[in-house]
């Protein structure tokens, strides 16, 4: 076992890590990043750098990384906070984020699996981008807010409640905005969609839900 961290050092090293690989994101594509920070309300993002996606993308890869960080960094505050406790185990943050990492992978890779089994690839693959897109924005939101919350405020009950409607508001936002862009192939293949949306976006979290609940 890893030894207790008590104080906000690991919290410290790892907003530090967040902010470099935020850093290194807007070097290697300062016109992209500029386009991806205004991506609420302004659509020209995921017209312009949709057409351009692939499989493996640096940029993309990146924020993903600072994304899991920072979601890693929320719950373990959130986890201090309802415990009532200054200990912080490394290897529970370490296998926090490890665990966050493989879950939203492999649920990108059965995603993409079952658009190929359905033949609509093209709506899956568009749907993804935004979709991660979303969602790497929301790692850089959380940036400042896992900051403050560390530093500045002590956290409440009533601020994590609301931190988290933010961020699910943004997950709704991304998927209305997905929806609205994609809708003529979402009505040609609206029953695959719907089973879809079904199967890999409510599901799986209704089992975390459940697993976290009961445990």
């Amino acid at each position: 076992m890893l030894r207790n961290i008590v104080s906000n050092e690991l919290f410290t090293v790892l907003l530090v890590v967040s902010l470099i690989v935020v850093a290194i994101a807007k070097l290697v594509s300062p016109k992209r990043f500029n386009d991806f920070i205004l991506i609420i309300g302004n659509d020209k993002y995921i017209k312009i750098y949709s057409r351009e996606q692939r499989f493996f993308d640096n940029f993309d890869a990146l924020l993903f990384s600072n994304l899991i960080l920072s979601i890693s960094v929320f719950c373990m505050i959130t986890y201090r906070f309802t415990e009532e406790t200054n200990k912080l185990p490394i290897n529970n943050m370490f296998k926090l984020a490890v665990g966050i990492a493989v879950f939203f992978l492999i649920k990108v890779l059965v995603e993409r699996l079952i658009g190929s089994l359905f033949e609509i690839d093209a709506l899956t693959d568009l749907y993804l981008f935004q979709k991660t897109t979303y969602k790497n924005y929301l790692g850089i939101l959380l940036l400042p807010i896992n900051a403050l919350l560390i530093f500045t405020f002590q956290p409440t009950l009533n601020i994590i409640y609301a931190i988290t409607a933010i961020l699910i508001m943004i997950n709704v936002i991304g998927l209305i905005s997905s929806l609205k862009t994609h809708q003529s192939l979402i009505k040609n293949n609206l029953f695959y969609f719907i089973l879809y949306l079904c199967a890999l976006e409510i599901a799986p979290y209704i089992i975390l839900y459940k697993v976290f609940v009961t445990k």
